[in-house]
């Protein structure tokens, strides 16, 4: 095999494998979250895949002759690359959030063809180690194309491909790709036509009934961030409910802005309807469905609300389907919240309204005490954050949120569910805090109950609080 074809087929494997594991996250996001748990998860069982396949390639090399398995491994890495997708939609469903559950899912979809993609690399290094001599050369440089390989599927997945394709049809155009080349290899090492073009028909036909059987798609849009999907209200015309991954986020209804389904925004409300009458000028962090600025834009007229959203293709959403309208009351800028809090202008705000989530928590980069200077730097005095948050059983994150509120802010309530923390599944709870004491406000019983002073103290007790240098909000959160 000559240099420049060898050099090309382990660069082609290499980037392969890296596309699959970062598409590997966004094909899982809808059942498993996105989390560090998760990149966690799908790294570890894609290095795994990787050493096993390299060792088992070596091992295939040194007792058949390599000309005639690089093609078919290539064809059936190609057709392993498909099946990928009817596996995460089939099993996903009845995973969650757990590690255990997570390296499952990822080692049923994507380990065989990650390693079948990864014995080709010491099958080409045996078609080249015909010289001794050489032997540095040859790894070293198969080493390099491999490495180069890896760099450009990343770069090319993480910065074309996710915003130019759905993940679905990356898997497919990839595994296309990888037949194709399995074909044309096997016809060049082998010196005659291959059977394999009927075998790789036959798997693709295979691959196409398990889509069909099995595959049912809970996005109808897919972002840079998130699985979306947008669902009719039964009974409210104009209603909307708007899913990020697994869970709703919000309830829109354009037509009556007033109207909160979502017990969180309802709580939300509670704590403005207490705050001194008139305008505000509102910060939102994270802009999910739109719902309360457009209520404080509603009730307190002439307030001014900007918000922070990361996820640019999300503001288009809620422009075209939940009828999101910019105005010089309602401003959106697009990007990471973290980086427009340093800029904040002092006393410029009265309300700060937390509500970002990646997945099912919130990133851990807007949890920690810098972040609430920031914010803090951000309010007027006698101004108001209020965050939400998701945990439950051991609450071991929330606690550990509102003890960072406490190390910044003289004044800290929680809204808990109705009848306390939940034990045994996560819910919402709204955390409060201020620089003067916090309005005295009332929430429906229904909706939850009030921690204040004391009670505040116990619910911490004890948590240690986040920073930039210990934010393991991912481990700290209750699994769903």
């Amino acid at each position: 095999m000559r240099t420049a074809r060898a050099t090309a087929v382990v660069f082609g494997t290499s980037a392969a494998v890296l596309v699959l594991e970062i598409i590997a996250g966004r094909l899982m996001a809808p059942y498993v979250g996105v989390s560090l748990q998760t990149f966690t998860g799908i790294i570890g069982t894609v290095l795994a895949g990787i050493a096993a396949g390299a060792a088992v390639g070596g091992i295939v090399a040194d007792r058949r002759d390599p000309r005639t398995m690089i093609g078919p491994a290539l064809v059936i890495g190609g057709a392993l690359t498909w099946l990928s997708v009817p596996i995460v939609t089939g099993l996903g469903p009845k995973m969650d959030s757990e590690p255990v559950a997570i390296v499952l899912l990822t080692a049923a979809a994507f380990f065989l063809p990650v390693a079948v993609l990864s014995a080709v690399s010491p099958m080409v290094a045996k078609l080249r180690l015909a010289d001794l001599d050489e032997t540095g050369t040859v790894v070293g440089g198969l080493s390099a194309a491999g490495t180069f390989g890896a760099l450009a599927g990343t770069f090319l997945t993480g910065f074309v491909l996710v915003a130019a394709l759905p993940s679905k049809t990356i898997v497919v155009v990839i595994g296309a790709v990888l037949v194709a080349a399995g074909i044309v290899a096997s016809w060049r090492l082998r010196g005659r036509p291959p059977a394999l073009p009927g075998i790789g028909l036959a798997l693709l036909v295979l691959w196409s009934g398990l889509n069909v059987a099995t595959v049912r798609s809970t996005c109808e849009h897919e972002t840079a961030y998130s699985c979306v999907r947008v669902e009719a209200v039964p009974g409210h015309p104009s209603a909307r409910n708007l899913y990020l991954d697994r869970l709703r986020h919000a309830y829109v209804d354009p037509k009556h802005p007033t109207e909160l389904d979502v017990r969180y925004v309802r709580l939300f409300a509670d704590v403005v309807r207490a705050m001194p009458g008139g305008p505000l000028d509102a910060l939102h962090i994270g802009g999910g469905g739109f719902s309360f600025p457009e209520y404080l834009d509603a009730v307190r007229t002439g307030s001014h609300n900007r918000v922070l959203e990361i996820d640019a293709d999300l503001v288009k959403i809620a422009k075209r389907e939940l009828g999101l309208v910019e105005s010089k009351h309602l401003v959106v800028d697009v990007g990471d919240a973290r980086l427009a809090l340093a800029h904040l202008r002092p006393d410029s705000y009265d309300l700060v309204v937390g509500d970002a989530f990646s997945g099912e928590s919130v990133p851990w980069h807007l949890t920690t005490a810098e972040v609430m200077q920031e914010i803090d730097r951000g309010l007027r005095p006698g101004g108001v954050l209020v965050m939400n948050v998701i945990d439950g059983g051991r609450n071991r994150f929330a606690r550990a949120e509102v003890a960072t509120l406490s190390s910044q802010f003289r004044h800290v309530a929680v809204i808990v569910p109705a009848g306390g923390v939940p034990a045994s599944e996560p819910a919402n709870q709204v955390l409060v805090a201020s620089r003067a004491p916090i309005p005295s406000f009332a929430v429906a019983p229904a909706d939850g109950e009030v921690l204040r002073g004391a009670a505040v103290t116990r619910y911490v007790d004890g948590a240690r609080r986040l920073t930039d240098d210990y934010a393991p909000v991912d481990q700290l959160v209750m699994p769903f």
